[in-house]
């Protein structure tokens, strides 16, 4: 993390609601390591189209009222707005990321859950930075944002079960120059072919990425500052563990990934059980606009 003072944004935003954390882990079961991934069925197979929800939704969630929310109200903290939609939109996968100074003497190693892939031709993914390179001062911008900025290349990393708690210790608030990777423990691995940036050893999959973009947004509390900033990098290489990857090269095992995601507050999730439904054809599986056409008529006569 940057250098900058966030003690005052910290106590807004009050991410452990626990007084003694670790008492309440220790009244916790311990974690299940025989826990294995598998499939089961969806909620209700014998779905059809025009069904809508399946038999999980109930006829009382029906009748709930919504509550109307304006991120913008003048009687709301944005911090409010950063804590409702970090539980909502879950599970976020994390880009665990690794960075470098210009004259490589400085590396960072950080954890970010605004991240996704946008594009697979080319391979383009976002990271978003709750943190500006313009204001108020360019020198308090995340660290892993600042060297991005400056080198213009990165690592990303995802996180797997068996280095949960090293990956969750890069969060820390360390001033510059201090190391997370020394923090953590974790293997940096030098052997990246276009990125002068070290790939977690640990790590299953793992992005060489050049950035392609940047772009910073304006606060709506705070007119005038630029309060959040988004990166368009662009993968140039992927690795991949031996025995997490097909033959093919073309998919993943998740049971060998084991892949970490936020949930809201400090939650961590976990990846154990799926279903499986193939997109559906528009003509083959509805009948084109004829079935359409039957979905429509129902929908008048109900």
């Amino acid at each position: 993390m940057a250098a900058e003072n966030t003690s005052n944004w910290e106590s807004k935003i009050q991410r452990n609601p626990h007084p003694d954390f670790k008492a309440v882990e220790a009244s916790r079961p311990p974690f299940d390591t025989t826990k294995t991934f598998s499939y089961t069925q969806t909620p209700q197979p014998s779905w059809t189209f025009g069904a809508g929800a399946n038999h999980l939704s109930t006829r009382q969630d029906k009748e709930k009222l919504h509550r109307q929310i304006d991120p913008y109200s003048p009687t709301r903290p944005a911090h409010l707005n950063y804590k409702l939609l970090i539980s909502a939109i879950v599970p976020r996968p994390i880009a665990f990321v690794s960075t470098v100074s210009p004259d490589g003497k400085v590396t960072n190693l950080a954890p970010f859950s605004y991240f996704t892939v946008i594009s697979h031709d080319p391979p383009l993914f976002i990271i978003g930075f709750a943190s500006s390179l313009v204001n108020p001062d360019p020198t308090k911008a995340k660290d892993t944002l600042r060297q991005l900025d400056e080198v213009k290349e990165c690592t990303i990393n995802i996180i797997s079960e068996s280095f949960l708690e090293a990956a969750n210790s890069t969060a820390i608030n360390a001033p510059y120059g201090v190391s997370e990777w020394d923090v953590s423990g974790l293997t940096p691995v030098y052997d990246c072919e276009h990125v002068k940036a070290p790939r977690v050893k640990e790590a299953v999959f793992s992005i060489e990425g050049k950035l392609e973009s940047l772009r910073g947004f304006e606060s709506k509390s705070t007119p005038g500052k630029v309060s959040s900033t988004m990166a368009v990098v662009e993968g140039v290489k992927f690795w991949a563990r031996e025995d997490a990857i097909n033959e093919e090269g073309s998919l993943l095992d998740i049971e060998v990934l084991r892949p970490i995601s936020r949930l809201g507050g400090i939650t961590y999730g976990r990846v154990t059980e799926g279903v499986e439904l193939p997109r559906p054809d528009f003509a083959k599986d509805l009948g084109g606009h004829e079935g359409a056409a039957k979905l429509e008529r129902r929908e008048q006569v109900n």
